[in-house]
């Protein structure tokens, strides 16, 4: 089925009564008949969309009585849980001798061929209902301009009344389901059972989730170590093209738009390390790149990222990066304001991946050593709405680095020492720093303190990183790759700490 279907120009659309004369001298009211015809055409095939868009569009939204006709026939179907596909919807209207008032069957017809994606009600139906406000706004000055203009007007009775006619704009606008204090208002029993917030993770698992579904992921690093080529691996694992990153799952997603702002030519170098000719038809059908900068930044612009994300169709955004995407880093306004952005498109279920950079004074800092969010660049409030911030540590261009989870939607993964081959943009974990491989290679087992030593690279773990090396190993336990033998408690002879050994079963599985 066609989209953007353009109906012809001599359809109806107000009844016979022909086009209602404008106050403001042949001046077209505010409307978007386009919007309307996507919203109709939606909710013909699916109820999920007459749901989506009727707290939305409230009262007397439509600007085509037809279409208004159109829709409350759709919610007469709905209420009567009949079918509101167009044979059934063109059925009830001829019953009800509106049929041939809104343009017969072809004119239901060709509505029902308008179909951008029900997925996209609600935000057509916000367009329509903006269009709506505007027109009663306009209608409110029309009529204060006349009466401004009647002789012997009083001013104080005017005032008085365009104060009435606010008051009760204001109050319909808060009554109805689509007004903005209501419409993201939802019961507490709905917002914890119904918003997804148990949904699994886009990437890793529940217990250790590199990204949240819901939640931003931000990549932070210095140049040249290797955040694009980690986020290319998992935006192809995003589409298919590959099931783990870093030996974790990553889910699925519909289609992705990449932000390509920063050198867009060296990622398109980056990307084609991966793609190879198999990869061409779901290239060209789930992913979308746009180049250069934005039309506007999105602390300018908080809806420009959802907008985006709407014209193409994308539940995933990469924003590549987010300096070329906020006019200043360092303003908290601007920041907070990027971060409304940022909610805005979360909201309407889409996801974000975030490149970013360190401050300049933490590039020479060693790589072992974990660095801390105020070593990203820019306002604290970046990081501050971000679910999920890795850092990445190491020299430009060496292969071998360290990925630092700061921010946890779950259990923090890592420190991960990783190597990349920059010649295939593939990323793997160092094996020697696996606690599962050094449980295989020591046959007298290992204490939660020598794990320690051995993953933070030597020298004496503080308490933090013993605490990691405990549950690392506890892990293992407890998923059959290892066996605890309890410590002995201090006494006049010393105590002696609890060790942990690889499991017969393992042993056996990769001997």
């Amino acid at each position: 089925m066609s989209q953007g279907t353009t109906l012809p120009p001599q359809m109806p659309s107000r009844y016979d009564e022909g086009p209602t004369p404008s106050p403001l001298g042949g001046a077209e009211p505010p409307q978007n008949v386009d919007a309307e015809r996507a919203v109709l055409g939606a909710c013909m095939y699916s109820s999920a969309a007459i749901d989506a868009a009727r707290p939305v569009l409230g009262d007397d939204a439509f600007y085509r009585p037809a279409h208004e006709t159109i829709w409350r026939a759709l919610l007469t179907q709905q209420r009567e849980d009949k079918p509101t596909d167009p044979i059934a919807l063109t059925e009830l209207l001829e019953e009800q001798g509106d049929l041939q008032r809104v343009g017969g069957r072809p004119y239901v017809s060709q509505l029902a061929d308008v179909l951008y994606g029900t997925g996209n009600a609600a935000y057509h139906a916000e367009i329509v209902r903006k269009k709506a406000d505007l027109r009663r706004l306009r209608t409110s000055a029309v009529r204060t301009l006349q009466r401004a203009q009647e002789p012997g007007a009083d001013p104080e009775a005017i005032r008085s009344e365009v104060e009435m006619e606010v008051r009760a704009e204001r109050e319909r606008a808060l009554a109805s389901g689509q007004g903005r204090l209501n419409r993201f208002a939802r019961d507490g029993w709905s917002f914890v059972k119904e918003t997804g917030a148990d949904a699994e993770p886009l990437w890793g698992t529940r217990e250790k989730t590199v990204w949240a579904s819901g939640e931003s992921l931000m990549i932070v690093g210095a140049p040249g170590v290797g955040k694009t080529t980690l986020a290319h691996q998992v935006i192809f694992a995003r589409l298919g093209l590959q099931e783990t990153v870093l030996e974790m799952p990553v889910a699925p997603s519909r289609r992705v738009l990449y932000l390509a702002m920063d050198r867009p030519k060296q990622i398109a170098r980056a990307m084609d390390r991966r793609v190879f000719a198999s990869d061409e038809k779901i290239l060209r059908e789930r992913l979308v790149v746009w180049e250069g900068p934005l039309p506007a930044t999105l602390d300018k612009e908080p809806d420009l990222l959802a907008d985006l994300a709407a014209a193409h169709q994308a539940d995933t955004i990469v924003i590549d990066s987010l300096k070329d995407a906020v006019s200043t880093m360092v303003d908290d306004s601007a920041a907070v304001t990027f971060h409304n952005a940022r909610m805005r498109a979360l909201r309407n279920g889409v996801e974000i991946m975030e490149l970013h950079h360190q401050r300049k004074a933490a590039a020479d800092a060693p790589r072992r050593q974990r660095p801390s969010l105020d070593q990203v660049y820019g306002s604290t409030w970046i990081t501050a709405g971000a679910g999920s911030v890795l850092f990445v540590t190491g020299k430009a261009g060496d292969p071998a680095v360290t990925l630092h989870h700061l921010k946890t939607p779950t259990g923090e993964v890592g420190p991960l020492d990783v190597t990349h081959d920059h010649k295939r943009g593939t990323t793997t974990l160092d094996p020697t720093k696996d606690p599962a491989v050094l449980l295989r290679t020591a046959p007298n087992g290992m204490s939660t303190r020598e794990l320690a030593t051995v993953l933070i690279g030597g020298g004496e773990p503080e308490r933090a990183d013993l605490e990691k090396a405990r549950r690392r190993l506890e892990n293992l336990v407890a998923t059959g790759l290892a066996t605890k033998a309890d410590g002995i408690a201090g006494g006049a002879g010393g105590g002696q700490q609890a060790r942990y050994y690889a499991s017969a079963r393992h042993l056996t599985a990769v001997g």
